[in-house]
């Protein structure tokens, strides 16, 4: 195959404001790059050139019949009132203009922020739009709209049960059942990892158990991975600077003792997704915090699984000096392409395509 075109975001942080228009960073942005024939990169871009809020963060993407969606939580900055849930739809190739389609609006007027919203198409629709409220994560409430236009339009707002906060940060899977195992912890005091799940389509939640947690691994934040052979895996960020795993196999029912993986991670959101070759595929930030746990989320990485317990990183999707690079989502669409979308410098929500033969 021969070189290829294609637009790159670039590594170069970008002025907020100051002495740079908005064409110029549309240049920036647009500039082409020459992809190596080797180079499993397809695509790199901003989902928008010129963000509608000072900070992006916390992005999720979903594939629906009409086209990729992706959404995320902007503002001024995290845990400010102005900051809401902002979302985007691919249409022929493009990425729509951002619009607000939730905020943490209260009935005597005043605002609360909203935080990490999760996208989740299940078999039978609608989509959905899971996202959270309250002033910070000891005090959240789980929300929910949803969509039958596939994003173009959206429900009125439902408040969760109390007890269900909703997928906390990454994608629900279900089963081949029908069933929906959504993943979720808490921050109440000590971290705990606990699944919610769904024999409904989601019209009605319970929540299991904590997961076991001899060792008193403080984690959050997990990622499901439904392996071929039945098996579900859980995935995710702790204290430890190492990634935690927990296994089911009574289809989220019951999960193994919380361990930790011989993989590296500063405290920071991860995703992953099962290929349908069979590999697993983890996005993450592959550094440990040391004495700043913030300077562990200048590299973002992505790391292959045949087992879920040994990785081996393949490809660095970014890396810089006291920038950040985070909070990951990933999916594999119908065509076969891995897309990633990730938090930029905290300013923009960046989307890559992979080619996974190239993993």
């Amino acid at each position: 195959m021969g070189a290829q075109q294609h637009r790159c975001v670039t590594s170069t942080p970008l002025p907020s404001g100051e002495g740079l228009t908005w064409y110029a960073a549309l240049l920036l942005l647009a500039a082409p790059i020459t992809a190596m024939a080797n180079n499993p990169i397809v695509l790199r871009e901003f989902i928008a050139a010129s963000p509608p809020t000072k900070q992006s963060h916390a992005s999720t993407i979903v594939e629906t019949p009409t086209g990729l969606v992706t959404a995320w939580f902007g503002g001024k900055q995290e845990r400010d009132p102005s900051v809401g849930i902002w979302l985007s739809r691919q249409v022929q190739g493009h990425w729509s203009k951002p619009v607000e389609v939730a905020n943490g609006g209260q009935v005597d007027g005043h605002r609360e922020p909203t935080w990490n919203p999760v996208l989740f198409l299940p078999r039978h629709g609608p989509l959905m739009l899971f996202y959270k409220v309250g002033p910070d994560p000891q005090h959240w409430r789980g929300m929910l709209k949803t969509s039958d236009d596939n994003g173009v339009h959206w429900s009125a707002e439902r408040v969760l049960p109390v007890g269900i906060l909703g997928p906390i940060k990454d994608k629900p899977v279900q089963l081949a059942d029908g069933n929906i195992v959504s993943p979720s912890s808490t921050e109440l005091g000590r971290w705990t990892i606990h699944f919610e799940l769904s024999t409904d389509s989601g019209a009605t939640w319970r929540s299991s158990q904590p997961v076991p947690n001899p060792d008193t691994i403080e984690a959050i934040q997990p990622s499901l991975l439904p392996w071929p052979n039945g098996k579900l895996q859980a995935i995710g960020r702790t204290k430890q600077d190492r990634l935690f795993s927990t296994w089911s196999t009574d289809g989220g029912q019951t999960w193994s003792a919380l361990k930790l993986l011989d993989v590296p991670n500063p405290n920071s959101g991860i995703d992953a997704t099962i290929l349908t070759d069979g590999r697993a595929c983890l996005v993450y930030n592959p550094t440990t915090h040391g004495k700043d746990w913030w300077n562990g989320r200048n590299t973002l990485a992505i790391a292959i699984s045949s087992d879920g317990e040994h990785w081996k990183q393949v490809l660095t999707l970014e890396r810089g000096l006291g920038v950040e690079f985070s909070y990951p989502a990933v999916i594999q669409t119908k065509d076969g392409k891995l897309h990633v979308t990730y938090t930029w410098k905290r300013l923009r929500i960046a989307h890559v395509v992979i080619d996974p033969l190239g993993l």
